[in-house]
């Protein structure tokens, strides 16, 4: 089959396109025949690290869609043939997505609703399950009133598309004009520069009993801000350390609001709770709630600068078309 691989770690430069052997499902494995590959922050940064690297290869990129083409011991036949969005196929593991075939445990190949493209299937993966997460771990969100921070990036166009579907107000923050289009097509009732003198004052107007829930890309730079405009009882879900590694955190003043600060890396949530952010994700899917950002797609030989769009904080989604 054709892949992309590393086999040292570094910049996109490290990445080679070229044959490698078709790999086989294991016991409780699935082999998908994949038609395109999501490209995310990780994926790069995986490159980087080289995290995993031993002895042999790597293939890149964790989400992907496809075709179920042949499985493993103890798993349903009846799943060939099924179209299905890949999670995860590059965490602890050799075959990522940005290959023609791609080998995954079988519960990691989540069935892709007849209504949805292949390139929606492909931009759901970590971004949609790390926002339907960062949503509703704390419970049902239906009334409540949802803050999402970087609302034109992918985990916050579906944090908005997602807040909507299960019912809540949602403001979101942004830094541009385009990036406030974008949040707004996908939902947010309100839209925020973020780089305004008067961001939090113009959040309080729009928001006077306060915030439930903050789907938060930049905690070290906007705490502060966040519990300004907090309701008691508010959750604020941290998914990432843009702008920043460290918070400093106010403990009596988010005791005595009873405020819920909730850190979330999907990888490594409870098998249990990845079941029901797929299963949430999938409902938004099955209804028609979910799009794609304005896409940019590359073929799998200009994998390295399908990398470099997304490490350019690339507005819209990065996808590689493998078919």
């Amino acid at each position: 089959m054709l892949a992309a691989y590393y086999e040292t770690s570094g910049s996109s430069e490290v990445l080679r396109v070229g044959e490698i052997d078709v790999p086989e499902p294991g016991a409780g494995e699935v082999r998908v025949r994949i038609a395109v590959s999501g490209v995310n922050p990780t994926d790069w940064k995986a490159v980087r690290r080289g995290r995993g690297l031993t002895n042999g290869f790597l293939i890149p990129n964790q989400d992907g869609a496809g075709v179920i083409e042949a499985v493993g011991e103890g798993v349903d036949l009846a799943r060939v043939g099924q179209r299905v969005w890949v999670l995860f196929a590059a965490w602890q593991r050799r075959w990522g997505t940005a290959a023609q075939y791609s080998v995954v445990p079988s519960d990691h190949a989540a069935a892709l609703p007849d209504n949805a493209p292949y390139e929606l299937g492909a931009s759901l993966g970590i971004p949609a399950l790390t926002a339907w997460h960062c949503l509703c771990a704390d419970g049902p969100i239906e009334g409540k009133t949802v803050l999402v921070a970087g609302g034109a990036g992918a985990v916050g166009h579906a944090a908005i598309e997602l807040a909507r579907y299960e019912g809540a107000r949602v403001i979101a923050t942004v830094s541009s004009a385009e990036k406030a289009r974008l949040a707004e097509e996908a939902g947010a009732s309100a839209v925020v520069n973020y780089r305004d003198a008067d961001a939090n004052q113009q959040i309080k107007a729009l928001a006077p009993e306060g915030i439930d829930r903050f789907v938060e890309v930049s905690l070290a730079r906007n705490l502060e801000l966040d519990l300004e405009s907090a309701a008691p009882h508010a959750v604020i879900s941290a998914y990432a350390d843009d702008g920043g590694a460290q918070a400093n955190v106010p403990i009596l003043r988010m005791a005595f609001a009873n405020a819920v600060l909730r850190f979330v890396l999907i990888y490594t949530v409870t098998p249990e709770q990845l079941r029901t952010a797929i299963d949430g994700v999938n409902a938004a899917v099955t209804a028609g709630a979910l799009t794609t950002l304005p896409l940019h797609r590359f073929p799998l030989e200009r994998i390295r600068e399908a990398h470099d769009a997304v490490e350019a904080s690339a507005v819209g989604k990065v996808l590689v078309d493998l078919d």
